[in-house]
């Protein structure tokens, strides 16, 4: 081999040639990435593939492909993803449900997500409604399959405690009795007397009995303090369906939030289908003038159709956010409505961390259900240790007794009992371990949920300012976007520059006002939680929203 001359790879690999072939000029690097060729795979000679060494590149290619067909930019595909999370952390804390929520309600919703479900309230009427937030946020306090179960749920704690208070109460009962009977005597021990015949049979004859009869427990330490726990369990019951408020008001408010939020992204999607056909037409006009190739053409008919795609997908989606709003505050079926509130950016509230706290811990429902709870199981386990305790009853009846009604004559029983519960096997000893599980459990999910109010709280303030910040970002993002579309357009008129500048500033303001609806509902929802951290939902959501 002569010296010099590199040395070939193995398998008859040639090595790779370091710069363009000679006499061939670089090909100067363009803003469109370069992709494969139709023939071989290869890339272009001097074409830059950004996809080998830089990450970024090929995320941006990526959203670009999507663009083009019809879909989200991923940015703002996560952004609404990021605010149900706030409300996923409402729903995840809350002791009525465990799942987080989505824009769509599952199939099976009275089973799985009460808080999604809801009940009709009457025909659909033949108008169009014009729903207002408020209108939505009442209806959803009113029909809600979950706040609808958790009255229910109250009614039946008022049931158990009326069970455990009659072991307290005087229990009347009447007896009414006619009997015609035949006694065999020998079956009582009447063998006979001596000098005496006696029948073994006596009858048959009639015998009447009508009296009234009276128990009572004068005194039990046990029924006492078990009544006293499902006293506690009554208020447990109404402090979490008030906990269960706020969070309608959060559901219901966050499924009219992204509604509107569904909505505004189908008015920038027409704006930006307008835009498409408008540009082109103008490079139809050019081509026809000379003044373009037909790829011009090809790339601004491609970004109408993407944009065609993404009207569709956005109109779609705004009709399932109006299903499930409707879903959820119980609107007759196949109801129509209109969203009448355009809710547009307010400033969050500014409180100091420990006013914050100061007020969640003397709003929050759910911390005053979980204190109730802890209540109840300190009376039940007192009612297990109470079971050894003597019981005092007195008992009696008074009525009228013999062969016929009118022969009847007035007797009566009247006594006091005493019982003492000296050995049942272990019983007492079961039920105390029971209830010491349970009063501990209680304990610790209480101190479970003071730090968690606490988090809450810092969490939900920090969502408050980061969503407030981005949305700032967003509005300047939006604006920059415009003018370098404008810019774009002047350039391709002028001549001065094809359309593939156009085609991503048409992509650039689409990404951007995306990110921007998507932050501005990020805002809202995470006031929204704010409200719900401090317990204060229901009553100040309104000013919340406002920015009052």
């Amino acid at each position: 081999m002569p010296a010099g001359r590199p040395r070939a790879r193995s398998r008859g690999v040639q090595p790779r040639a370091a710069g363009p072939p000679p006499g061939r000029p670089r090909a100067p690097r363009s803003r469109w990435p370069a992709g494969p060729t139709a023939a071989g795979g290869r890339l272009r000679p001097g074409g830059h593939d950004p996809r080998r060494r830089d990450p970024e590149a090929l995320r941006t290619l990526a959203g670009r492909n999507e663009a083009r067909r019809g879909l989200p930019p991923r940015d703002g595909g996560e952004r609404p993803r990021r605010a149900m999370n706030l409300l996923a952390l409402a729903l995840l804390f809350s002791p009525q449900q465990a799942a987080p929520p989505t824009a769509t309600p599952p199939a099976t919703i009275g089973e799985e997500r009460p808080l999604f479900g809801g009940v009709a309230s009457g025909p659909a009427t033949a108008g169009i409604l014009e729903l207002t937030l408020d209108g939505a946020i009442e209806r959803g306090l009113q029909r809600n399959l979950a706040l609808l179960l958790a009255q229910q749920r109250i009614r039946a704690a008022r049931g158990a405690r009326w069970e455990a208070l009659s072991d307290l109460l005087p229990h009347l009962s009447l007896y009414l009795s006619e009997t015609r009977q035949k006694i065999n005597l020998e079956a009582f021990g009447f063998t006979g007397l001596p000098g005496f015949n006696l029948p073994p049979l006596v009858g048959p004859f009639n015998v009447f009995d009508a009296r009234a009869q009276l128990t009572e427990t004068l005194l039990s330490l046990e029924a006492l303090e078990k009544t006293r726990a499902e006293k506690a369990r009554i208020d447990a019951a109404r402090f979490s369906y008030q906990d269960l408020r706020d969070l309608i008001v959060l559901v219901s408010g966050s499924l009219y939030l992204q509604a509107v939020a569904e909505q505004s992204r189908i008015d920038a999607a027409r704006a930006q289908l307008e835009t498409a056909r408008a540009l082109h037409e103008l490079a139809v006009d050019r081509k026809k003038a000379g003044l373009v190739p037909s790829v011009d053409v090809l790339r601004a008919e491609v970004e109408r159709a993407a944009r065609e795609q993404q009207t569709i997908l956005a109109e779609t989606r705004f009709a399932k956010a109006k299903l499930a709003l409707a879903r959820a505050i119980g609107l007759p079926l196949g109801q129509q409505f209109h969203l009448a509130d355009r809710v547009t950016y307010s400033p969050g509230p500014v409180l100091s961390l420990d006013d914050a706290l100061k007020t969640a811990y003397e709003s929050r429902a759910d911390w005053k259900a979980a204190q109730a709870r802890l209540r109840a199981a300190e009376s039940a386990r007192r009612s297990a240790a109470d079971q050894w305790l003597p019981t005092l009853e007195v008992r009696g009846d008074y009525g009228a007794i013999g062969a016929t009604v009118g022969g009847a004559r007035v007797t009566y029983t009247l006594g006091a009992a005493v019982r003492v519960s000296v050995f049942d096997g272990g019983k007492r000893i079961g039920k105390v371990l029971q209830a010491d599980a349970a009063l501990e459990s209680e304990r610790m999910a209480l101190e479970d949920l003071r730090g968690r109010v606490r988090y809450e709280v810092e969490a939900a303030a920090l969502d408050v300012k980061a969503a407030q910040d981005r949305v700032g970002v967003a509005e300047r993002a939006v604006a920059l976007a415009k003018e370098e579309l404008t810019q774009a357009q002047d350039r391709f008129r002028a001549g001065v520059a094809n359309n593939i500048d156009v085609v991503e500033a048409q992509e650039a303001l689409a990404s951007a006002t995306e990110t921007y609806i998507s932050s501005l509902y990020d805002h809202n929802v995470a006031k929204a939680a704010m409200a719900r951290a401090l317990g204060v939902a229901e009553a100040t959501y309104k000013q919340l929203l406002r920015g009052e």
